[in-house]
């Protein structure tokens, strides 16, 4: 299983991630309220402005102060290194 970091120390599973979005429109502002609200979320921005939003495929919605392309490309570094590498 690989790890990619989210920031301060924190790391989420790659194979877990579904989306990576920007948290500046109502519809994710939305999930992010629903989420709350279902005991889904996980802040780890450490008190932080959320700069993305990391859905998982357990429906959980993981906020973070790092930029949505930062994270985007660390995801696309992991599934570099992991291409080829077929169980």
């Amino acid at each position: 299983m690989k790890f990619i970091s989210i920031g301060y120390g924190n790391m989420v599973a790659v194979e877990r991630v579904v989306a990576l979005v920007s948290p500046d429109s109502a519809p994710v502002k939305r999930l992010i309220q629903d989420a709350k609200e279902m005991g889904r979320i996980i802040d780890v921005s450490c008190g932080r402005k959320t700069r993305s939003v990391i859905i998982t495929d357990s429906e959980h919605v993981i906020l973070s102060a790092i930029q949505s392309e930062t994270v985007a490309a660390r995801l696309e570094g992991s599934a570099d290194a992991t291409d080829g590498d077929e169980d």
